[in-house]
């Protein structure tokens, strides 16, 4: 793998009544040390006036999400694991519940690629299910296409 990469996170949020599609496709860094997978960039936010600089960790049992910007979390997912944080927003604080229903992951030199399913609550409450999937490209794949 190349430090550099293209980053392409999808994902789907289903709560009772309807499911909210995700989608991010940006470039970033590649960094392999201590057994674990490291990818780094930057996205703006809708507005385009903040920036949020992201973390991904990623071992073959245990994702870690990590943003820091106008509001920061860190979200680890662990199978079978419900773990909890603060999300934090300009507005206050959000305890964030991730309860962690399974994680696969496959990798070759040129890409890996990891989905998480997963159960979402805000302040105990339960939010909504949700499925992400994470696909770092080398930019170096000849196979890499934008869908």
């Amino acid at each position: 793998m190349t430090k550099d990469v293209i980053v392409s996170i999808s994902g789907l949020q289903m709560d009772a009544d309807q499911a909210m599609p995700l989608e991010v496709i940006t470039v970033g860094s590649y960094y392999y040390k201590n057994g674990k997978h490291y990818i780094l960039f930057d996205e703006m936010s809708e507005d385009g006036q903040e920036q949020t600089r992201n973390t991904i960790k990623i071992t073959d049992n245990r994702v870690d999400v990590i943003k820091k910007g106008e509001s920061s979390v860190h979200m680890i997912f662990e199978p079978d694991t419900k773990n909890m944080t603060y999300y934090q927003t300009p507005f206050g604080n959000l305890l964030v519940g991730i309860n962690t229903l399974g994680i696969s992951h496959k990798e070759d030199d040129l890409n890996i690629n990891t989905k998480i399913d997963y159960a979402l609550d805000v302040n105990y409450a339960h939010m909504s299910d949700c499925s992400i999937e994470i696909n770092i490209k080398s930019k170096e794949d000849k196979n890499f296409r934008l869908q």
